[in-house]
């Protein structure tokens, strides 16, 4: 999910209006907190900070009593939102932050992205760790060598070794995969699904070519790859690429852009939805993802991915059916092509897409994420006994 759009920042007692989740009360509500690198008020916010805020909002309005505990500036939400430091600082401020903004609860998921909290180290009670993607291969493309040799070998223990009592969770098959590379048992990781609204009505699409990227701008995503691929593919298809979405790449990018490409930048959730119905279909490069949330609300709007076969994109697109995954930078050019000039194929990916969409909605995911709550409060989950609080 990209940076693009997160939805409007409520003040703490307006009402939630989040029409997905089913408005029944918990018959054991609990006291959940979550303690993760962002909130959805951060401008850095992406995929993760709206899965939690999604997931955040759904436990809220089911009764439960849910606080997230983060770094950065707290923005105002219909649940509880603690700042634990510095965007950096957090991380060793975590723990004293705990026991003075929160003091106790009934459980604590700690959401791993790439720099661990390691919580189940300090934190005496019910503990699970949510796990968008393990972040290997990304850490030589963020840090030098020495820098990336550390974070990848802290990541991997966190995973494999301080977790091993507590149950994870994966938000998507390839990430359960990558949990049991590390060597977590399978019989310990729980799958929470990503899931979207519930579409607006359908606007036009295009008559003219149009592509559509959506996405923080930071190098995993890879869209200086997309610019370079665009200039093979323009000549044949003409139209124009939309980039939407900021962040650190966004200058670079600019400059290496060549004709008929637009940055739209920050866009509402009503724009991002007309721009998803208008295109003929949406350009996924990224090297790696946890599911790739953008590529769930494109089907919503019968709008079929070109991606490549990468973990995450492995699991929200199917392949040949409603979209497309490239082994290659020379077959993703070929398919973009393919695609572009062969209307009826994208028509019938799209239906597919719409209709693999419908079956992912945020009121499941908070279902599923109950049933591992309640898993892992009772005991059965493997954290150890007397770690109580």
């Amino acid at each position: 999910m990209p940076q693009h759009v997160p939805p409007p920042l409520l003040p703490a007692a307006a009402p939630q209006g989040q029409g997905q989740v089913s408005p029944r009360v918990s018959a054991s509500p609990r006291r959940i907190v979550f303690l993760a690198h962002r909130d959805l008020g951060n401008p850095a916010a992406g995929g993760s900070e709206l899965l939690i805020d999604q997931l955040a909002l759904g436990l809220t309005e089911r009764g439960h009593d849910v606080t997230l505990l983060c770094g950065g500036q707290a923005a105002r939400r219909p649940y509880r939102v603690v700042s634990a430091g510095s965007q950096l600082g957090h991380y060793l401020g975590a723990r004293s932050a705990f026991a003075r903004q929160v003091g106790s609860c009934d459980l604590l998921i700690e959401v791993c992205n790439g720099m661990p909290y390691l919580a189940p180290l300090w934190h005496r009670g019910p503990t699970v760790c949510l796990v968008n993607h393990v972040h290997t291969d990304l850490w030589e493309m963020r840090f030098p060598a020495p820098v990336a040799r550390a974070g990848r070998q802290l990541e991997h223990w966190a995973l494999s070794r301080a977790y091993r009592d507590h149950l994870m969770i994966a938000v998507s098959p390839s990430t359960a995969g990558a949990l049991r590379e590390l060597g977590v048992p399978d019989e310990r990781i729980r799958l929470v699904n990503n899931g979207v609204q519930d579409p607006l009505p359908q606007s036009e699409r295009s008559a003219t070519p149009l592509f559509l990227a959506l996405g923080r701008l930071v190098d995993y995503k890879r869209i200086d790859l997309l610019l370079q691929l665009w200039e093979r593919v323009r000549p044949v298809t003409g139209g124009r690429l939309v980039i939407v979405g900021d962040g650190p790449e966004r200058e670079k990018l600019e400059r290496l852009a060549g004709p008929d490409v637009e940055f739209a930048g920050h866009v509402s959730e009503a724009e991002k939805h007309r721009l998803l119905c208008a295109s003929w279909m949406l350009l996924h490069p990224a090297a790696v993802e946890g599911w790739g949330l953008v590529v769930t609300e494109a089907g919503t709007r019968s709008t079929p991915t070109l991606g490549f076969d990468v973990p995450g994109l492995r699991d929200s697109v199917e392949d040949g059916v409603t979209g497309i995954l490239a082994r290659g930078e020379s077959s993703f050019a070929a398919a973009w092509c393919a695609l572009a000039l062969d209307e009826e194929r994208r028509e019938a990916m799209g239906k597919a897409a719409r209709e693999r969409a419908a079956a992912y909605r945020w009121s499941s995911s908070v279902t599923q994420l109950e049933a591992v709550a309640a898993e892992a409060i009772s005991g059965t989950g493997s954290w150890p006994a007397g770690a109580h609080s």
